[in-house]
């Protein structure tokens, strides 16, 4: 009898989601970071070599994304249905929203205007909107359906944006302003406190216990590597540190490196199901049913 109800308790456990590989996981590591820095491609200050070379990276990010996630189907010229399902289907705005990326961003490469990279700018920022909302409308997943999911991956987004703009201009030779290092520090702290409010989100609500662990696991990597020493190097760099070219391209490393880290862990490690729960324990013959049971879930007050 006890290895029947173990048994019918692993059934109805949460399970990890097989669905999505590393390939969809790529699609929203690359996809977001280059989202965030076609965006700040426009908005940086930057001109000449280093705008187009912001430009062509966060191109080259989507669209190493979109490949991925295209050679994840099993049958890949079915992707172009992405394109029939606009009123209901964030994929498919996504979708129609890459190629609006791509027109924009290369015709501003081509003329070097920097009308055309505000257009593509924006585009790339409808790209990572897009793709945060993509993971939320996954309502079987619990780590991905919660609201604060959202900001989460666009404050990730912003901030490897903001990050990868600084590295670029370094790498282009470009004057990096005063105004893209507060703006990188301020989204370094926007995206700890974006996760801070998501996994306080999902204890409120509960939460598969397997999801929670690997959440939980995370989060000092983010806290120190995301977020403690970027924004410790930021600040040093605000203060008139000398050399700053080596510490903007660590700072770079860390805050997109552990952005990716982050998108991964939410996308493969966390994405557990809902799993199965009755709201009583039935009985055989005569006597009072047994409590509600969810198996594999932590209470909302321990959560």
């Amino acid at each position: 009898m006890k290895h029947s109800a173990l048994r019918a308790a692993q059934l109805a456990a949460p399970k990890q989601q097989r669905n999505w590989d590393w390939r969809a996981a790529a699609n929203f590591i690359c996809g977001g970071a280059g989202g965030g820095l076609l965006l700040f491609a426009a908005f940086a200050g930057f001109g000449g070599t280093a705008m187009l070379a912001m430009l062509l990276a966060g191109m080259a990010l989507i669209g190493t994304g979109l490949t991925c996630v295209w050679f994840e189907i099993g049958r890949p010229w079915r992707a172009l249905n992405v394109y029939r399902h606009i009123t209901t289907s964030w994929m498919t705005r996504e979708a129609i929203v890459a190629l609006a990326v791509f027109g924009g961003g290369a015709l501003a490469v081509l003329t070097g205007s920097v009308m055309l990279a505000l257009v593509a700018g924006a585009c790339g920022g409808a790209f990572l909107y897009s793709q945060a909302r993509i993971l939320a409308a996954n309502k079987g997943i619990p780590a991905w359906r919660h609201p604060a999911s959202v900001p989460l991956l666009v404050a990730t987004g912003l901030a490897e944006g903001a990050t990868l703009a600084l590295a670029v201009g370094v790498l282009a030779g470009a004057t990096i302003g005063v105004g893209l290092l507060v703006a990188a520090l301020i989204l370094v702290i926007v995206r700890a406190w974006a996760w801070w409010r998501y996994r306080a989100g999902l204890g409120s609500t509960g939460a598969p216990e397997a999801a929670l662990r690997v959440l939980d696991g995370f989060a000092p990597r983010l806290l120190w590597l995301g977020t403690v020493l970027p924004a410790l190097g930021l600040t040093a760099l605000l203060l008139g540190m000398p050399g700053p070219g080596p510490v903007l391209l660590l700072t770079a490393l860390l805050a997109a490196g552990s952005g990716a880290w982050l998108k991964y862990t939410l996308v493969r490690r966390a994405a557990y199901t809902q799993g199965l729960a009755i709201d009583h324990i039935p009985v055989r013959g005569r006597g009072p049913a047994g409590p509600a049971v969810k198996p594999g879930w932590k209470p909302v007050s321990q959560a």
